[in-house]
């Protein structure tokens, strides 16, 4: 509930149309997602709930995968806390480096809509 709640917050469909994010996962507390290729390195996002406070907070990350040694790897980018949910989106956009990636003329695969978290 709270993942679709935040993605609704976030601009829904729109939002993902417009940013190319996309494996949108429910976390039980927050929204993961996968990035679209942007101006930093990150591939992902998480956008967390706190409850207790009523605001979100946000991780940038960069998650790598090595088909040689089968290790993961995770490198933070940027994060942001103490977010009100109509800032969302402009952090999103800071953290991203960009929001509207078809204003680029890019072609963008359709969203797909929340797979369960894996844990990782």
């Amino acid at each position: 509930m709270i993942a679709k709640t935040i993605l609704e917050q976030i601009g829904g469909r729109r939002f993902a149309a417009m940013t190319g994010s996309k494996d949108f996962t429910d976390m039980g507390n927050g929204l993961r997602m996968s990035l679209a290729r942007n101006k930093t390195s990150a591939n992902r996002l998480d956008i967390i709930y706190d409850g207790g406070a009523d605001l979100y907070n946000m991780r940038f990350y960069r998650k790598t995968f090595s088909k040689k040694t089968f290790e993961s790897r995770t490198k933070d980018i940027e994060t942001h806390e103490g977010i009100y949910c109509d800032m969302l989106e402009e952090m999103f956009t800071m953290g991203n480096g960009t929001l509207h990636p078809l204003l680029r003329g890019g072609r963008q695969k359709p969203p797909t809509f929340f797979h369960e978290h894996d844990g990782g």
